[in-house]
């Protein structure tokens, strides 16, 4: 198809002789009798063009012109008479029309104005699209810190799956990031202006599983004096974020499959059905495939939530990340707290690098947390590592830094450092560092 069009007028063999004419030509057409049925098909993401005949009874076509260009100004509105009104011309081209045509009109002068507006309009969609990218990318690059290209990788996945509805698994280890991961595909989708509800499926007793995610009536069981929503009606609309999911009980998972099949649930001590939308993000940190292996998991609800699946690296593979995300939570916390924070000594910022990091990201910020109130050491209570390790993991944040300052240029870290080219080659092999995570972006392999 070469584009869209919507073409109004009140007159029956007009509109059925041009919808004749642009389908013809390979546009998709939408025809309307008056003004009103127009304004019920456009938005401001109209990817088309609005044809439109100027003298209508009700609504006429200079009144639509000026309600589409307050919708959208960019919106390309081509405007039709059969008066030969030169001042009405002048007066629609004033307004924002993108172009006049007189009746009686050849095809071939409405095509060309039409296909040249189509034009204009994937434009201005592709220039908006890109803008709202670039938009996006910056605001989860400060969501999800890191510059490894396993965080790159990440955060490329999360905008991708975040613009469908698709249920998502997110697999990672304890404090990784699980919950931020799925806010994150919450708030960067369609359905972000309504409700993210995260249920911690570990942390419910099971007795109260039902009521927490159903609901229930007034009575339905002792103590339940009044009507409650539960979690997955709450939910209509957004998302819901079972974390830990793998603790979800099997009578409960039974339930919980019947919801996402049928997309309506029933409140305990109800036999009405209620409809719902939402997503469901899951979370777990053991493998969920060998949950259901091992009878503990039903294998029908697993492919219900693992239509997609997120892995979230854990902080020991991605060790170039730790200095970044070390000081983030120092300031945040120096600021919060209104204290200025000491300096990482080198031997600190050496076992920051060296640290396996078994609580990842949350055990780094009470490391952080720690260091910015001047309470320890970043970790208390953990052996410090040999020297030999801390002079590896000194030597590999050095190298970080000379590429990070020399945007991935070897030449300029040979000369930073004092080390000749192979020498190089082989410390950045051995420390995990690539050249390209350090170039900018669309930058070419050149020195």
């Amino acid at each position: 198809m070469d584009g869209q069009v919507i073409f109004v007028d009140d007159e029956a063999a007009i509109r059925d002789a041009v919808q004749q004419w642009l389908e013809l030509s390979d546009f998709s057409v939408r025809t309307c009798a008056s003004a009103q049925q127009a304004l019920e098909l456009l938005d401001r993401d109209f990817p088309g063009v609005l044809v439109s005949d100027v003298r209508m009874p009700g609504t006429d076509g200079l009144q639509l012109l000026e309600q589409v260009l307050a919708l959208d100004r960019d919106l390309p509105v081509i405007m039709v008479t059969g008066h030969g009104d030169v001042p009405m011309a002048v007066q629609a081209l004033s307004l924002g029309a993108y172009d006049f045509i007189e009746k009686p009109f050849s095809p071939e002068r409405l095509l060309d104005s039409v296909r040249r507006a189509q034009d204009k309009r994937r434009l201005v969609c592709e220039n908006r699209q890109l803008r709202q990218q670039f938009a996006l990318k910056d605001h989860i690059e400060a969501q999800l810190l890191g510059v490894s290209p396993s965080m790159e990788s990440l955060r490329r996945q999360i905008l991708e799956l975040a613009r469908t509805s698709v249920n998502v698994l997110i697999r990672g280890d304890t404090g990784s990031g699980k919950e931020q991961v799925a806010r994150c595909l919450h708030d960067f989708s369609p359905r972000a202006a309504k409700p993210f509800v995260a249920v911690n499926c570990a942390a419910i007793p099971e007795h109260l599983f039902e009521s927490e995610l159903f609901g229930h009536e007034s009575g339905a069981f002792t103590g339940a004096q009044a009507k409650r929503v539960g979690r997955i009606e709450h939910a209509d609309g957004g998302t819901l974020f079972l974390d830990e999911v793998e603790s979800l009980p099997l009578a409960q998972q039974v339930k919980l499959l019947r919801v996402l099949q049928e997309k309506t649930l029933e409140r305990l001590g109800s036999n009405r059905s209620i409809k719902v939308d939402l997503r469901v993000i899951s979370a777990s940190k053991p493998d969920l495939l060998e949950e259901v292996r091992s009878g503990r998991f039903r294998e029908d609800l697993f492919y219900r939530l693992n239509v997609a699946s997120v892995q979230i690296p854990p902080l020991r593979e991605r060790r170039e990340d730790i200095p970044l995300l070390f000081e983030h939570f120092v300031e945040q916390t120096a600021r919060s707290h209104e204290r200025q924070a000491a300096p990482l000594l080198p031997s600190e910022l050496a076992w920051l690098l060296g640290h396996d990091w078994p609580g990842n990201v949350r055990e780094l910020i009470n490391a952080a947390q720690r260091h910015a109130l001047g309470l320890s050491a970043p970790v208390p209570g953990v052996d410090a590592q040999s020297l030999a390790g801390q002079m590896e993991a000194f030597e590999a944040q050095c190298l970080h830094n000379a590429l990070l300052r020399s945007q991935g240029n070897i030449a300029e870290v040979m000369t930073l450092l004092q080390l000749p080219r192979r020498t190089l080659n082989e410390k950045m092999q051995r420390h995990g560092l690539q050249r390209s995570t350090y170039r900018p972006a669309g930058s070419g392999d050149e020195e």
